[in-house]
């Protein structure tokens, strides 16, 4: 019995060799992978010992290099004396590449404990998603609040060239305290952004979310906003006060404001009231008939111009209609470039309609209150979650008068808007319904690469 337990024991041991050699080869054969830029630089390298060896041989007449070649022959005729040349000469040759590799292994190996960030992951697979994320569309994504970030962090999976233009229109919570206090504008919605594309340690950017419970002036403060808010005061401006904690973050992408005016929201109802501010205009509880900002036409961040530009896809939205998303096109150069651009444009719509924004709004009505805001239709596609939420979900959005957005086909259709429905819709265990960031940037980038064709 315990022979063939011995047995049994070696067997699994000769199998786990087996496979860890197969995956360490399979491993060394990836560095030869296309787009790494591996092999030609090797084979530069050994083309410069080679010019190096003949140029030192010119340089010093041969002489030494022909006594060394001579005593080589010799040493090696007396080997092939004793072992035959056909035995020899294997061995030595594959005695030479086994310490090539071992030799190049090791300085993988070296290299790869300094530079890897996680060390359960191979260099070479490191470099691969790099380049494959880095080789990505340039997408532009344009909105605000919590929508804009869950995008993000699913579309961070497909590109690293993502630009997200977000709102400065916010004066409510920590960033309406700090743009009282401050002069400043809001950092909350670009911190969201800039935490959801962060691809550094989980530590730093759960610093980066942290919000004070405590302490007088500090509670109700994130960290992050008094990061920003400190930046924009050393740096001068919120753009480069982004910049720096993008660098910070090591971020994929970039996120930059729609503005670096002091925008504030304005909202008439139709009861005729008046609402200014961000945080008070969902609040009124009113029908809003007419939209705007103070000042009127603030110009847009040079950047994010030049972005949209060169986009290869734009999406707006998700996220509040009235306070997220149509803010960014209230900065006319913004939709003017929207609107010249031919890369693919989708509007991500709501799930559910929201309270004093889009209470009793289609599909269709939130497609109007865009175009209206811009004066011109400015995407291809609109977006709609199909599946509808769960009982508990809807019984718990109705107390506050909030139901699923309805999809009017035909109203859609009759706007020029091609309808991408699917199941985009995440139901955690307390009925709130929000988009599955992973399931929305996997439809959104199917479309795109369908839209290209």
């Amino acid at each position: 019995m315990s022979i063939g337990f011995i047995r049994q024991a070696l067997n699994s041991l000769q199998q786990q060799s087996r496979r860890r050699t197969s995956h360490r080869v399979s491993q060394w054969f990836k560095w030869l992978s296309p787009g790494l830029a591996i092999k030609r630089w090797l084979l530069i390298s050994v083309g410069g010992v080679l010019l190096g060896c003949l140029g030192l041989a010119i340089w010093i007449r041969l002489t030494p290099i022909f006594w060394a070649i001579e005593l080589i022959r010799n040493f090696l005729s007396r080997i092939t004396d004793i072992v035959p040349y056909y035995i020899s000469g294997p061995v030595v040759l594959l005695f030479g590449l086994l310490l090539l590799v071992w030799g190049q292994t090791r300085t993988v190996s070296s290299i790869t404990e300094v530079i890897r960030p996680n060390p359960d992951q191979e260099l070479v697979d490191v470099l691969l998603a790099h380049r494959r994320l880095y080789r990505g569309p340039k997408i532009v994504v344009i909105g605000g609040g919590t929508g804009l970030s869950n995008l993000l962090r699913g579309l961070k999976t497909y590109s690293a060239n993502i630009t997200a233009i977000v709102t400065v229109a916010d004066d409510g919570g920590s960033s309406g305290r700090l743009r009282q206090e401050f002069g400043v504008l809001p950092p909350g919605d670009i911190r969201n952004c800039l935490a959801a594309l962060a691809d550094e340690e989980k530590l730093l950017t759960e610093l980066f979310q942290y919000r004070f419970s405590v302490g007088d002036g500090l509670s109700g403060h994130s960290f992050g906003n008094l990061f920003l808010t400190a930046l924009s005061e050393i740096t001068g401006d919120l753009e480069r006060a982004v910049a720096a904690s993008s660098k910070v973050l090591a971020i994929r992408g970039q996120v930059l404001p729609a503005t670096l005016s002091d925008v504030r929201l304005w909202a008439e109802l139709a009861d005729g009231r008046r609402i200014e501010g961000e945080s008070s205009i969902s609040k009124a509880g009113g029908s809003i008939v007419d939209f705007g900002c103070t000042p009127a036409n603030p110009p847009a961040l040079p950047a994010a111009i030049r972005a949209i530009k060169e986009a290869d896809y734009i999406i707006m939205g998700p996220g509040s209609l009235y306070t997220s998303v149509i803010p960014n096109l209230l900065v006319p150069e913004i939709a003017d470039a929207i609107a010249a651009t031919d890369a693919p444009r989708i509007y991500v719509c709501n799930i559910m309609t929201q309270p004093g924004e889009t209470q009793g709004y289609s599909v269709a009505e939130h497609i109007r209150a865009i175009d209206k805001a811009c004066g011109r239709a400015l995407f291809n596609a609109v977006l709609v979650h199909k599946k509808t939420p769960s009982a508990r979900a809807l019984i718990r959005y109705s107390q506050s008068k909030s139901h699923p957005v309805f999809l009017d086909r035909e109203d859609v259709t009759k706007l020029g808007r091609r309808i991408v429905l699917a199941n985009v819709m995440h139901e955690d265990d307390d009925g709130c319904v929000r988009h599955d960031s992973e399931k929305l940037a996997k439809v959104l980038f199917r479309w795109y690469t369908g839209a290209k064709v």
